[in-house]
């Protein structure tokens, strides 16, 4: 692995992390409630999504091994580009059912047995 992928894959398993960490104990309805978790959460995905764009791009081998990564990519241009649109039920989906095992995947590139 190249010495800067991994610093792409911190960033993304801290952002993916983070996300975690702070929506912990929290429904949709708050969620939905709070403005300032909805946007910070938002900002971590877009972070999660750039760094592994950066990887597909600077070691696509690494990247591979990330089943999950077309469609987190995917999701970060959603919104950046497509803000107006966000669905807080798919983000909250996302970080429940999507988010902790990502996080396992990343944590697993970033510390190989």
């Amino acid at each position: 692995m190249q010495p800067e992928s991994r610093k792409l894959l911190w960033d993304a398993c801290t952002a993916a992390q983070w996300i975690l960490d702070h929506v912990a104990g929290r429904t949709l309805q708050d969620y939905r409630l709070d403005e300032f978790l909805r946007l910070s959460t938002e900002r971590q995905f877009i972070i999660l999504g750039e760094a592994l764009s950066q990887l597909a791009r600077k070691d696509p081998e690494s990247a591979n091994l990330i089943t999950e990564i077309r469609e987190v990519v995917g999701f970060r241009n959603i919104l950046v580009h497509g803000y107006a649109e966000i669905n807080d039920e798919l983000v909250w989906n996302l970080i429940a059912v999507d988010l902790p095992p990502l996080i396992d995947t990343l944590t697993d590139l970033l510390n190989p047995k």
